[in-house]
């Protein structure tokens, strides 16, 4: 996220999604989604309650952040990276139209991650591969180890 424009514009489409689905965004939500927004790299539930303490001048304990964290999951504002157990937010929370299944490449030199779409039919196919080798598919979410370009150009 670049601007603070643009997070503000976010946040308000991220409210907008609640009260839609007859939840809320309250602050301490807001401002763990905020923190979200604001890092390139993914970050733990401890991260963030030292980035609350830091920024907000509130201590929030990390079970706290955790219950945040899952509903802002179930409003599908935020995505869980399983891999490393660390969350960043959506990358399409101000879209309208759907993007796929979400999937995440994460660089394995400075921990960006960048948030890309991979169509339902690939994922089918990947499905059926799985099925074909005796397994059931139980999430389809990849979590890619990649360099981003500014570390591949170092």
């Amino acid at each position: 996220m670049n601007t603070t424009t643009n997070i503000d514009s976010v946040l308000s489409e991220a409210e907008q999604r609640c009260r839609d689905q007859g939840a809320r965004l309250t602050e301490k939500r807001r401002q763990i989604l905020s923190g979200l927004l604001h890092s390139d790299t993914a970050l733990s539930a401890y991260e963030i309650a030292d980035i609350c303490r830091a920024e907000y001048g509130y201590s929030i304990p990390a079970m706290s952040v955790y219950r945040i964290l899952d509903f802002l999951e179930g409003q599908r504002l935020v995505h869980k990276l399983n891999l490393a157990n660390k969350y960043v937010a959506c990358a399409h929370i101000t879209c309208a139209h759907d993007h796929g299944v979400p999937q995440f490449l994460i660089c394995g030199n400075c921990q960006r991650v960048k948030e890309i779409s991979v169509s339902k039919s690939t994922i089918k196919a990947l499905e059926r591969s799985v099925a074909e080798a005796g397994y059931q598919l139980v999430s389809p979410q990849l979590e890619m180890n990649c360099l981003c370009e500014t570390c591949r150009d170092d």
